[in-house]
């Protein structure tokens, strides 16, 4: 039955395939996202191509949060950024945009609320794990025992069945947007290719023709 599903949606490939998929899947989409001084907004923009693209309304939540530093890792190899914190974390950051987007989900009177959480490829975000994922409803259920059902269906696969899952939807390794360290190259905006976030999308799309 079709519902109405608000997709927490940064415009990078999890979330992004959350937004396509619930839009195949026939409900009625909302796209929901967080403008809380990210670097150069790059992923704001995919975010909005991919609503105009499909009709989907978008809607930002605009947060004025002196947000600590962070140091961005470079040329780590995938299969090393799980062994600790990545120093790109930013502590409670996923905390606040399910609350704001079960908050938001509320008003807006959807039935589900969807998150792009992956477990699988585990790159040192604590707030990205199931056990985290499992806490954050639990307290939810507590907070708002009527607020719609909280979802992660990207949660138990790998980033390259995520890619994969992504290509079967007709999009291509280039139409989201992953980089934590946009850089400007001949007047355009383009990805860094060194950061954990691009090895992380390399890695997934490497096997896909």
């Amino acid at each position: 039955m079709p519902k109405r599903v608000l997709v927490l949606h940064s415009g990078g490939m999890d979330s992004t395939v959350c937004l396509y998929q619930a839009h195949r899947d026939g409900h009625e989409v909302i796209s929901l996202g967080m403008d809380y001084g990210q670097r150069l907004s790059v992923e704001l923009m995919f975010a909005k191509r991919h609503c105009e693209a499909l009709g989907i309304p978008r809607q930002v939540v605009r947060i004025d949060w002196s947000k600590p530093d962070r140091v961005i890792p470079t040329d780590r190899v995938v299969e090393t950024m799980s062994a600790d914190v990545s120093p790109a974390f930013l502590p409670g950051r996923n905390v606040v945009f399910l609350s704001l987007a079960c908050a938001h989900a509320a008003g807006v009177r959807a039935d589900e609320v969807q998150i792009g959480l992956n477990c699988v490829d585990f790159s040192g975000y604590p707030d990205c794990t199931v056990e985290f994922f499992a806490s954050f409803r639990a307290m939810m259920a507590i907070a708002n025992p009527e607020a719609p059902a909280l979802t992660a269906p990207l949660l138990q696969l790998s980033k390259r069945e995520i890619a994969e899952r992504a290509h079967a939807l007709g999009l291509g390794e280039w139409d989201t947007w992953s980089c934590y360290q946009p850089q400007i190259v001949d007047g355009s905006v383009a990805p860094c290719h060194v950061c954990d976030a691009c090895r992380l999308h390399a890695h997934a799309w490497a096997t896909i023709d």
